[in-house]
């Protein structure tokens, strides 16, 4: 049995629209939806905190956020179960929190504090950084957030455990009607020399393990009922400029959850800060298993 959908609200545009996608997915999965504000949301994304707040005022407003959101998402569709909570605290803690008995969390791609004009909020980079389910950041223009391409990119990497991502983007392109774009980009550092000839052998040995790869990525996740169409797209090149370029024309870009530990902490790596900065549609990032 799936879990429910969790997605975080502030108030602002980019929270709004994660909020309509959420409610669509949640009608897609049949599953309930879960609304959540943090009250010191705007604190953390860039409002410097003062000793003189009211709490009276900022649990008012809070309140105002979120039942706002709440009508919104009846409002969008009768049929998902839509439930709304105020946490009072850090938004990043309490949806990370939340990720542990979640099916998926959904956030924007900016925030509403002083900091969002960046190209990625604080919060959505912390979550998508340590949730324990699926991570949504709903970016894009209309163009990408309506379904209108009808497929549905998942980047494949090296991982030996790749098949989850797989299989969330296969179930994703099931339940939307659409196709799966599969990307794999390798790289070899001897072909990269600048006086090295161009090779034009179809037989090269490391497009030849790549294809291998990725069939072997294939085989090993059982298809989620109805046939998904699959596209493979196995490139020579950078992993960051193939995503961004199969996320253009994409309704969703699913990508495994590569995360390193460093002295600041866990974090992504660059090609999911990449894709998350900036592709042109959502990105789910999938915890590997």
């Amino acid at each position: 049995m799936e879990h429910a959908l969790i997605v975080g609200v502030d108030g602002s545009e980019p929270s709004l629209r994660a909020l309509d996608w959420a409610v669509d997915e949640a009608d897609r999965r049949a599953l309930p939806l879960r609304v959540v504000h943090a009250s010191s949301w705007e604190w953390y994304e860039g409002h410097e905190p003062s000793f003189g707040i009211n709490r009276a005022l900022v649990r008012a407003e809070a309140d105002r956020v979120l039942a706002d959101a709440a009508e919104r998402a009846h409002s969008r569709s009768s049929s998902v179960e839509v439930t709304s909570q105020v946490l009072d605290e850090d938004p990043a803690a309490a949806l990370i929190r939340e990720s542990r008995t979640a099916g998926a969390v959904l956030v924007g791609s900016r925030g509403r504090g002083r900091l969002a004009g960046l190209l990625l909020g604080s919060v959505s980079l912390s979550v998508a950084a340590h949730a324990r389910c699926p991570v949504i950041v709903v970016r894009g223009e209309e163009r990408n957030l309506d379904g209108r391409h009808r497929r549905v990119a998942v980047g494949i990497d090296g991982a030996a455990d790749a098949d989850a991502v797989l299989d969330f983007a296969l179930r994703g392109a099931q339940r939307r009607g659409a196709a799966v774009d599969l990307v794999h980009a390798w790289r070899c550092p001897a072909h990269e020399a600048p006086d090295r000839p161009r090779a034009t052998d179809a037989a090269d040995p490391h497009q030849q393990r790549a294809e291998a790869r990725v069939r072997g990525v294939l085989d090993a996740v059982p298809p989620p009922g109805a046939a998904v169409a699959v596209r493979r797209r196995v490139v020579e090149g950078d992993a960051r400029a193939a995503l961004l370029d199969a996320a253009a024309t994409a309704d969703l870009l699913v990508v495994g959850a590569r995360r390193r530990t460093s002295h600041v902490g866990m974090q992504l790596g660059p090609v999911n800060h990449a894709v998350l900065h900036h592709a042109a549609c959502p990105v789910a990032v999938v915890p590997h298993r």
